[in-house]
């Protein structure tokens, strides 16, 4: 089953865009206009990932942020800010990725993979030597000389 993602954004020409680029690469979608119908197609379509415009008519993208991850079943879904405005990497500190309009649907794409991609884990974990640099020389846990 795909993984689909909520596009939020009050202009229907930037929703188009941003849906189409994505369903073309194998994701879900679906979409809203506004903060409280967000609320609502969050609740009814359980996405796997947002996309979010900062600035709409009704409310600013940052509270719709605040109440998604108030609620337990939505604080782990990954965000992706898209705005024109300024300053965009401060309004949700936890973000995955924030781009700036207009912007590059590569860009897009490889935040939603990113994010969406299964974790895999290191092939062989860190056996913590503790070694560290001190004055130019190695140093091990062993070798404090």
């Amino acid at each position: 089953m795909p993984k689909k993602i909520l596009t939020i954004d009050d202009d229907p020409y930037i929703v188009k865009y941003i849906t189409e680029v994505l369903s073309d690469n194998g994701y879900a979608t679906c979409s809203a206009s506004s903060v409280e119908e967000a609320l609502s197609v969050l609740e009814a379509e359980r996405p796997d990932l947002v996309t979010l415009d900062m600035e709409m008519p009704d409310e600013w993208g940052p509270r719709f942020y605040r109440k998604m991850s108030m609620n337990p079943a939505f604080k782990d879904t990954p965000v992706i800010v898209i705005s024109g405005l300024q300053g965009i990497h401060l309004a949700i500190r936890n973000a995955v990725a924030t781009l700036q309009k207009p912007f590059d649907p590569e860009e897009l794409l490889t935040s939603s993979t990113g994010c969406l991609s299964p974790r895999t884990p290191p092939a062989r974990p860190w056996t913590g030597n503790n070694r560290f640099r001190s004055g130019g020389s190695l140093r091990t846990a062993g070798n404090r000389g």
